[in-house]
């Protein structure tokens, strides 16, 4: 098949969409551009957040917490002590969060300084979650589930049987719902009280989504992807044979993107497969949900690509290593990856996210965790 430069990044979603119409409807695959690249210094695993502003916001295996314009241009780094594999949230006031593998939790001001540091007993590697009360979750590594008031200080911890990688969702009541490898699913409340637990059969280490009518979809090692009611009942269970790290994402209509071992999955709301695509390499990144049932996906050997609803490959871009990371999206489309291995590059992505309440890894471009930050949240309720 030809392939051929792309096209300039065109202004809008609107425009964007009818220039992935074209090329699918002629057929053609194309490589995207790289727009720029920023030096990072490091490999990273973190997924990048996104401002309103324009400002990218991304942590890299040195511990370096780095902010960064989406024109190229770096804005400030901030230094922790060890590597940074959770993937920064962004507040409301331009606060960042991240974890560290320092033992600690950071708040860091818009300006790059300070804020805040709490010391937990192991590595922070879960991302934080917000709250729109600025109460902030995550978990560790010393098997505890904390929630931290806006001013650092210890609002109540949760214990667990086991460590704590798989990053909180919060849903549309204000319930906190994260794994563990401790085998369990669970659902705690504002309050730090635990609302339910769901059992499986192996450790929790990926992230949970939250789809439109309150529904949780979470994979576990024990190879299944399941879906839960909010009330923490079995909706169905479906049988992946899946035991990589990779969060479920939801596409147009809650359909259900995820990686499984060495294939990226389509599968419908009710647990059926629409189809898998593989390219014979383990498949540990989360996939994206793009507009026009497309889905983008991060190789293991480095290969950036978009599909579409045939499984056919609309672009894609080699970014010579790969990852852990979830790209960011832009709301023209445009891509924001881990490119050349220690870099943070724009690409000319075609495609915005998905019109679904949680269309990317963490749920939306602030890396937030909340259902209620969505770029399409609930048509009821709000997260508290």
């Amino acid at each position: 098949m030809p392939r051929r430069r792309a096209a300039p990044l065109l202004r809008g979603a609107a425009a964007a969409l009818a220039l992935f119409l074209g090329f699918a409807a002629h057929g053609a695959d194309y490589t995207m551009t790289n727009l720029w690249r920023a030096w990072l210094g490091a490999h990273s695993d973190s997924s990048p957040a996104l401002s309103p502003d324009g400002a990218l916001f991304i942590g890299t295996a040195k511990g370096d917490l780095f902010a960064i314009r989406t024109n190229g241009a770096i804005r400030w780094v901030f230094h922790t002590d060890r590597e940074i594999r959770s993937s920064p949230a962004l507040a409301a006031d331009g606060t960042v969060y991240a974890g560290s593998r320092d033992h600690s939790f950071y708040a860091v001001t818009p300006e790059g300084r300070l804020k805040w540091r709490f010391h937990t007993g192991a590595w922070v590697d879960s991302s934080p979650a917000l709250a729109r009360d600025g109460t902030v979750y995550f978990g560790s590594w010393d098997k505890v589930f904390y929630a931290l008031n806006a001013d650092g200080t210890l609002k109540w911890r949760f214990p667990t049987g086991g460590e704590i990688v798989s990053s909180p969702a919060i849903a549309a009541d204000g319930t906190i719902c994260f794994g563990s490898h401790d085998r369990r699913f669970y659902a705690v409340g504002p309050d730090g009280k635990k609302k339910w637990e769901f059992p499986t059969r192996g450790p929790i280490t990926s992230s949970p989504a939250i789809g439109a009518d309150g529904a949780i979809y979470l994979t576990s090692v024990d190879g299944n992807l399941y879906a839960l009611n909010p009330d923490g009942t079995l909706r169905w269970r479906f049988r992946t044979g899946g035991i990589t790290e990779s969060s479920p994402v939801l596409g147009e209509g809650d359909t259900i993107y995820v990686g499984v071992n060495h294939e990226l999955w389509w599968i419908t709301p009710g647990g059926k497969t629409i189809w898998p695509r593989g390219d014979g390499e383990p498949f540990y990144s989360t996939p994206l949900a793009l507009a026009g049932k497309s889905v983008a996906y991060l190789s293991r050997r480095g290969a950036q690509m978009v599909l579409d609803e045939r499984r056919d490959v609309i672009c894609s871009y080699y970014c010579r290593g790969g990852g852990r990371s979830c790209a960011a999206v832009g709301p023209e489309g445009a891509f924001y990856v881990i490119d050349q291995g220690y870099q943070l590059g724009a690409l000319d992505g075609p495609l915005p996210l998905a019109r679904s309440t949680w269309p990317r890894f963490r749920g939306n471009s602030r890396n937030t965790g909340n259902v209620a930050d969505a770029p399409f949240p609930p048509a009821s309720g709000a997260t508290r």
